[in-house]
């Protein structure tokens, strides 16, 4: 599609830098000006711009102010692309940052076609991954609790024999008495912090449970927990974080973009590995590395596993299980070689990802059930 201007935004909090860049390769690029960020000023800026310059190609960095602007804006009949701020191309000498030239740089740049967009989820997508992402804050803010506990106790001497955080452990806790009240209240207080924490983090669980079946995505939610180690919130949160793994054309591309692939630093004939790019989302690739865990194991499907595979198809049950093959293999094998356990897992779950991308490629409303 042709455009008469390319229009860049340069997004805060309370303003929007705007600059134009009329069609053709010598067209000129200006700043147009400085607007208010709400929704009323936006939409004068569409009627003035829209009228008189026809079709326009609005882009702008992703960030904290999220995708309201883009939806607004294509609602209105233009076009909007939100680009990845990893992968807009600066110079190196350029060491003046302003909102205008910002603005400036994201219209050129847009005219000329090198910007690489993002995937824009609907409404119904972004409200799941708020909630899985809150699921992550109640995980963290549970560690973190945890962690306190243990300083407090290791300060006082205390120890406990057995394994940590279950029922056991928590009744021992319950029974520690300190000598000074002041004592006693600060550890009663980190334990009411733990307790918080971990009833947060069921309720959230609970809604993932009950809100998946209404979500678009959750045939494909359903469909990876035929893997190992990829239960109801591991499966979500990958779905959720990374979104409709079709558009991806083979497997390489969405290791790349979870950020499980090496790195290289390589010039004439000499060639430099690094380790994995960790571009693309943290938290799906937490969860998939997590997953790989699992893979330490001898292959086998378990109780868990083969009630989740219930109502899963035949044939995305065989890909599960030639990956439980492949990948408890490969992680003895590798072991074997003398490659330390986290180096090999970090391989096992960039295979994981290509498993998960194939499950995808087949998930629809029709196969999703056996």
């Amino acid at each position: 599609m042709e455009f008469n201007s390319y229009i860049g935004l340069d997004v805060h909090k309370e303003t929007i830098a705007v600059a134009i860049a009329d069609a053709g390769r010598d067209g000129e690029v200006r700043f147009y000006g400085e607007i208010v960020n709400t929704p009323d000023s936006v939409a004068n800026l569409l009627k003035k711009l829209g009228g008189r310059r026809g079709k326009l190609h609005f882009v702008y960095e992703a960030g904290p102010c999220g995708y309201g602007l883009h939806r607004q804006i294509n609602d209105a009949g233009h076009v909007c692309e939100v680009v990845s701020p990893a992968h807009t191309p600066r110079r190196a000498g350029n060491h003046v940052k302003t909102d205008r030239r910002d603005a400036v740089m994201l219209a050129r740049l847009s005219r000329a076609g090198e910007l690489t967009s993002v995937w824009v989820p609907d409404e119904a997508h972004e409200a799941m991954r708020d909630l899985i992402r809150a699921r992550e804050a109640a995980t963290k803010d549970l560690r973190q609790a945890r962690q306190r506990i243990q300083g407090f106790l290791l300060r006082h001497g205390r120890r406990y024999a057995g394994a940590a955080w279950k029922k056991k452990h928590r009744v021992w806790l319950a029974n520690q008495s300190f000598n000074h009240p002041a004592q006693q209240i600060a550890f009663q207080t980190y334990l009411n912090a733990m307790d918080q924490a971990i009833a947060r983090k069921d309720l959230i669980e609970t809604q993932i449970e009950t809100l998946v079946p209404e979500w678009s995505l959750g045939p494909v939610v359903e469909a990876l927990q035929a893997l190992r180690g990829v239960a109801l919130v591991v499966a979500a949160g990958v779905v959720a974080e990374i979104g409709d793994m079709r558009r991806f054309d083979n497997p390489r591309q969405l290791m790349a973009f979870i950020g499980l692939v090496p790195g290289e630093r390589s010039s004439g004939s000499k060639r430099k590995l690094t380790g994995i790019t960790k571009a693309g989302s943290l938290v799906a690739r937490r969860l998939i590395v997590e997953a790989a865990w699992a893979y330490r194991l001898p292959a086998k499907i378990g109780q868990a596993i083969m009630l989740r595979q219930q109502s899963i198809a035949v044939s995305i049950r065989e890909i599960a299980w030639k990956a439980q093959v492949r990948l408890c293999a490969r992680y003895r094998r590798m072991l074997a070689r003398g490659k330390k356990a986290p180096i090999v897992i970090t391989a096992i779950a960039r295979e994981l990802v290509g498993f998960i991308w194939a499950i995808a490629q087949q998930v629809d409303a029709k196969t999703i059930t056996a």
